[in-house]
C-alpha cells in the first residue's frame, strides 16, 4: 500500500556529532561502545534546537548520551529551548543496554528505566530503547519482550518502541516475533541501514508498514560521494510498505559538513516524494 512521505524535516541528531563535538557524557555508555568525551569544543547542546530550526528541521531524535546532565534545571531548560525553537522531539534514543544479557539483564533494565524518567522530564512521549545484543532465539526473544513489556508497564505515559538493530534483530522474521510476543505494548523504530544484505530492501519491507517512526541512512560511496540510488531506493521502500511516520536522516559519513550533506538528504528525500 503505497502512501505519501511526511514532509516534516527531521533528523536523528547522531547526524550531528562532529558538530556537537563528539560530545559523550561520562557514564552514559555503560557497556563501553563509545568512549567518554567531555569536549567543550562543539556546539552546546542547549544551541542546538535554535540550529536545527535554522537549517528548516522541525523534529529531532535525540541521542542520549548528548546530555552533559540529567539534573531537572537544565532538563528544563533543554526542553524550554526545543518549544522555543519550535522543534519537536519525536524520539529519545537510549543507544546502551542489554536487557537480555544473561548475568547483568536485570541491572540494564533498571538503568534503561533511569532514562525513561528522563524522557519524562524532558516531555518525550517516545523512546527507543534496544531489544537485546544477544543471538536471536525463542528464549532470547522472549526475555526481551519480557523486559520491554516490563519499562512500557512501569511508564504507562511512554510509548516504548526499539528497533531493527544490534545482534537479536537480525532480520523481518525475528523483528516481527518480538513485537508479536510483546502484543502491541511495544513498537518499531526502522532504520533502513542496519541490515545490509544482498536482500536487505526486501527485509525492510517486511517490516516498514508496521514502523511509527525511522531512521533513514545514508551509504557513501568510495569516492565519497552519497549512495543516492541506495537511499531514495529505501525511501521507496518505505512508501510502498505503507510507512506512514516521520523520515528522519541520518548522516554517519567522513564529511565534516553534516549539516550539507543533511540538506542534500532532504533534497533527495523531497525529489522522492515529488
Amino acid at each position: 500500500m503505497t502512501t505519501a512521505l511526511d514532509p516534516t524535516k527531521a533528523l536523528h541528531t547522531w547526524s550531528l556529532f562532529r558538530t556537537l563535538g563528539r560530545f559523550v557524557a561520562p557514564g552514559s555508555m555503560p557497556s563501553g561502545g563509545m568512549p567518554e568525551n567531555r569536549s567543550t569544543t562543539g556546539l552546546p547542546l542547549l544551541e542546538l534546537p535554535a540550529q536545527l530550526a535554522a537549517h528548516g528541521f522541525a523534529s529531532a531524535q535525540l541521542c542520549h548520551f548528548y546530555l552533559p546532565t540529567t539534573e531537572s534545571p537544565y532538563l528544563a531548560e533543554l526542553r524550554a529551548a526545543f518549544d522555543e525553537a519550535g522543534v519537536d522531539l519525536e524520539v529519545l534514543l537510549v543507544d546502551d543496554g542489554d536487557m537480555t544479557h544473561p548475568e547483568h539483564g536485570a541491572e540494564h533494565q533498571r538503568w534503561l528505566s533511569g532514562w525513561l524518567d528522563v524522557a519524562e522530564q524532558l516531555r518525550i512521549s517516545r523512546v527507543r530503547v534496544p531489544a537485546g545484543d544477544r543471538a536471536p532465539s525463542e528464549e532470547v526473544l522472549v526475555r526481551s519482550a519480557s523486559g520491554l513489556r516490563a519499562l512500557a508497564a512501569e511508564h504507562p505515559d511512554l510509548r516504548i518502541v526499539t528497533e531493527n538493530w544490534k545482534a537479536l534483530l537480525i532480520d523481518a522474521a525475528t523483528t516481527r516475533r518480538l513485537l508479536e510476543l510483546c502484543e502491541g505494548e511495544v513498537g518499531l523504530l526502522v532504520d533502513t541501514g542496519n541490515w545490509t544484505g544482498a536482500d536487505k530492501y526486501e527485509q525492510i519491507a517486511q517490516v516498514a508498514g508496521i514502523a511509527e517512526c525511522s531512521q533513514v541512512k545514508a551509504r557513501e560511496n568510495a569516492d565519497g560521494s552519497l549512495d543516492a540510488e541506495d537511499f531514495t531506493r529505501s525511501l521507496s521502500v518505505l512508501q510502498e510498505a505503507g510507512y506512514a511516520g516521520r523520515l528522519s536522516l541520518v548522516y554517519a559519513g567522513a564529511d565534516d559538513d553534516e549539516w550539507g550533506r543533511l540538506e542534500q538528504l532532504s533534497t533527495l528525500v523531497t525529489e522522492v516524494a515529488g
